[in-house]
C-alpha cells in the first residue's frame, strides 16, 4: 500500500484530563491558530497518513497552524477510561486549548465535531473568534424518526458483528457511506483507520454518544460569525441537518456543496470550493497573521534577510556562503539567529514563513 504523507511535519504531545486521562494533541503548519475538534473516527498518526485525509490537513496546515486531537478511546489518546459523554467531549476540547494556552481562535467543526464546536462555543464564547462547520448536524440519530433511529441500530448491529475482524466486510459499510465516490485504495484506508482508531466497545460508545447528541435549543444562543457547509448528497449526514444547523444559528451563513461524500475527497470540484469558502470566511485572521510575520522579518538585519532570500532560493549553506562572502560556519550561525528570530526550528519552517509573507 502506498503511503500518503502530508508535506508538513506534524508535532504530538499529550496532556492529562481531570480525570487522568491521557489526551493526545497534534500541531502542524504556521500561521494563525486553527482549532478542529475531533469527529468520527481519529488517529493523529494514521490518518495523517491516509489519502481519505491528507489533503485536508495539507490545505489547512498550508495557511494555519493547526491544532487537532484524538479523543479519549481514539488514536492515540487513551483507550481505557470510564466516563465519556457528550459534555467530557467538550471539557476535553477545553483541556487541549488551555494545555496550549490560547486566547482567541477559530474553531472548525466537522460531523459530530460540529455540535461540540457549537457547545463549545455557547460555553466560552470569549474564546472562539469565528465557527467553520461542515457536514454537521444538531441533533444524533437517537433523537430523530423511526428510520433514523433504526439506521442507527443497524450501524450499531454491524459495528458489532465485525469492527475488530480481519475481513473488512463490515467496516467497509462506513467507508461506502462516508466516501462513496472514492477508489478502492481509499475504502480499504478508511476501513483501517476504523479498526486501529477504536476498539469495538469504544467504538460502539461513541457511537451512542453521538447519535444522543442534542443542541439544536442552545444553537440560537450562539453570537459568532459562523459558516455552515453541506454537501448536497451527504449519505451520513442529510443536507438538511445542515439546513437546520444554519438556521439555528443567527446569521450563519450557509454553502451547499455539489458531492456525495461526507468526506470531501481532494481531486473534486467541491473540495476546491471547501478550500475558498474557508479561506475568505477565515481571511481577517490570515491577514492579521501575516501582518505579524511581516513584524517577525522586520527584526532580520540586512545580512540576515540576503541569507534568508537565498535560502528559499534553495542554495546550500556553502553556496549562500559564497555568494556572501562568508564561511559556512558563519553561515550557520546566522540561520541559528534567524530561527530564533523568526520562531523556527528549521530551514523549511523558514521558507514556508517566508513564502508566505511574500505571498
Amino acid at each position: 500500500m502506498i503511503v500518503f504523507r502530508p508535506m508538513h511535519r506534524q508535532t504530538i504531545q499529550f496532556v492529562k484530563a481531570p480525570d487522568n486521562v491521557r489526551l493526545a494533541y497534534a500541531m502542524s503548519g504556521s500561521g494563525p491558530i486553527l482549532v478542529k475538534c475531533a469527529n468520527w473516527l481519529n488517529h493523529l498518526e494514521y490518518d495523517w497518513e491516509s489519502p481519505v485525509w491528507k489533503h485536508w490537513f495539507n490545505f489547512l496546515s498550508d495557511n494555519f497552524t493547526l491544532l487537532r486531537y484524538d479523543e479519549r478511546g481514539c488514536g492515540l489518546s487513551d483507550w481505557n477510561f470510564e466516563e465519556s459523554s457528550f459534555d467530557r467531549w467538550v471539557e476535553d476540547l477545553n483541556v487541549i486549548v488551555e494545555a496550549n494556552e490560547l486566547e482567541k481562535f477559530p474553531l472548525l467543526g466537522i460531523s459530530r465535531g460540529a455540535a461540540v464546536a457549537i457547545e463549545y462555543a455557547r460555553r466560552y464564547p470569549e474564546k472562539v473568534t469565528k465557527l467553520v462547520l461542515y457536514g454537521g448536524f444538531l441533533k444524533g440519530r437517537a433523537k430523530g424518526n423511526e428510520q433514523e433511529v433504526r439506521r442507527q441500530e443497524l450501524l450499531m448491529s454491524a459495528i458489532e458483528t465485525g469492527w475488530e475482524k480481519q475481513n473488512p466486510a463490515f467496516r467497509q459499510l462506513f467507508a461506502a457511506l462516508f466516501v462513496p465516490e472514492g477508489n478502492r485504495e481509499q475504502h480499504d484506508w478508511f476501513s483501517e483507520l476504523c479498526r486501529k482508531t477504536a476498539s469495538t466497545e469504544n467504538a460502539m460508545r461513541i457511537q451512542n454518544i453521538a447519535s444522543s447528541i442534542d443542541v439544536k435549543s442552545r444553537a440560537n444562543e450562539i453570537d459568532i460569525p459562523t459558516l455552515v457547509m453541506h454537501a448536497k448528497d451527504d449519505a451520513v449526514v442529510p443536507l438538511e441537518a445542515g439546513q437546520a444547523m444554519a438556521t439555528e444559528i443567527p446569521g450563519a451563513q450557509f454553502v451547499q456543496l455539489e458531492s456525495q461524500n461526507h468526506l470531501l475527497l481532494g481531486d473534486e470540484p467541491a473540495w476546491e470550493q471547501f478550500c475558498d469558502e474557508v479561506m475568505h470566511f477565515l481571511k481577517q485572521e490570515t491577514v492579521s497573521a501575516a501582518a505579524s510575520d511581516e513584524k517577525l522579518f522586520d527584526s532580520l538585519t540586512e545580512k540576515e534577510q540576503t541569507i534568508l532570500s537565498l535560502l528559499g532560493e534553495g542554495l546550500s549553506n556553502n553556496a549562500i556562503a559564497e555568494k556572501v562572502f562568508l564561511s559556512e560556519k558563519t553561515i550557520r550561525n546566522h540561520l541559528t539567529h534567524i530561527y530564533d528570530k523568526l520562531g523556527v526550528t528549521s530551514r523549511a519552517e523558514a521558507i514556508v514563513l517566508r513564502r508566505s509573507v511574500a505571498n
